[in-house]
């Protein structure tokens, strides 16, 4: 069995570089940016009329755009978080729009230290997953309690990833802060998931049964035929 603490794959870019064939989607980006000036966030909430800001609930305006389709949390502090988008550039994106709403308003507002944050990401191995013996096997990263959560808790240490996965084959993957990230974090489990790729008993259907059934039948009679 393959070492766990060897889980150090290359860094796969094109399906060349991705002997799984499998690239996985990237489903959320979430960055943030330094507006780099106070916000009154009542009086951003009252003059845009895509943000909400409820303080006895979050100590944030809740602001959100349409394309790209994101949402921000703007503090008091001027920092804000950007998230929902699909890519990095859609991300800076959005941030940059988010930015310039803030200055329409009449804040100073910059666009200072933007930083991808996180990166989450999903796949489908199309195979089902021995979960429980996945767990026995790589205990000093596994996290399994069905009880709790459905999914096993793989916390990969390179690239530092957390892996969710699935006994159906879906597997999600966050803390990422480049795709580059996810892509290898992934190389890295596909090896680990086919050595635990749960066998599937085959099931014949009816019509099969019958078919195999006659069969038989009609060899037995003959070897009788045969021998007689």
């Amino acid at each position: 069995m393959e070492d766990p603490q060897g889980l150090e794959g290359s860094q796969p870019v094109g399906l060349s570089k991705h002997p799984s064939g499998i690239v996985p989607t990237l489903q959320n980006i979430v960055s943030t940016v330094n507006l780099d000036c106070k916000l009154d966030l009542k009086a951003i909430a009252l003059q845009a009329r895509n943000a909400e800001y409820n303080p006895n609930r979050f100590a944030a305006v809740i602001m959100r755009i349409r394309e790209p389709k994101t949402t921000a949390l703007m503090f008091a502090s001027g920092k804000m978080v950007c998230t929902g988008a699909k890519s990095e550039e859609q991300s800076r994106l959005a941030a940059r729009k988010y930015a310039r709403i803030i200055q329409k308003l009449g804040f100073p507002a910059k666009f200072k230290d933007f930083k991808i944050q996180n990166i989450v990401g999903s796949c489908d191995v199309k195979f089902p997953i021995r979960l429980e013996e996945l767990a026995y096997a790589h205990g000093a990263f596994s996290l399994y309690d069905p009880e709790l959560f459905p999914g096993l808790i793989y916390r990969m240490k390179q690239p530092k990833i957390v892996l969710l996965i699935f006994v159906s084959g879906k597997i999600v993957l966050t803390g990422a802060k480049a795709r580059d990230e996810t892509y290898t974090a992934f190389e890295n489990i596909y090896p680990v998931l086919t050595e635990f790729q749960k066998v599937q008993q085959w099931s014949p259907s009816c019509s099969c049964v019958v078919e195999i059934s006659s069969l038989v039948m009609e060899v037995s009679f003959l070897w009788q035929r045969v021998t007689t």
